[in-house]
């Protein structure tokens, strides 16, 4: 345990204590920042009543966006293994002759 860092995180005006690996502490310093931010931004645009709300939006959000990345990269190598195929052929066509 000597290892472990304790922190604590505020979101959405709650404090959250937590025992991580110091490696993670930026990650979840900036994603508890973003998350803030976006409440923020949530509670400016809409009448919100409720924190729950805002959270689940957040984590709506979030999750969108994690599965559009997702999406992208599949994307992006369907279209990167067409290009090494057709590359492939025209090298093999070369030799060929």
């Amino acid at each position: 345990m000597a290892d472990k860092l304790k922190i604590k995180i505020s979101i959405a005006d709650r404090v959250y204590p937590l025992t991580i690996q110091p490696k993670q502490e930026e990650g979840l310093r900036k994603a508890a920042k973003k998350i803030e931010g976006m409440i923020k931004q949530f509670e400016q645009s809409y009448a919100v009543r409720d924190k729950q709300d805002v959270l689940a939006m957040c984590a709506l959000q979030f999750a969108a966006q994690t599965e559009q990345q997702g999406i992208d990269k599949s994307s992006e190598m369907i279209e990167a293994e067409d290009k090494l195929k057709s590359l492939n052929e025209l090298l093999h066509k070369h030799l060929a002759t």
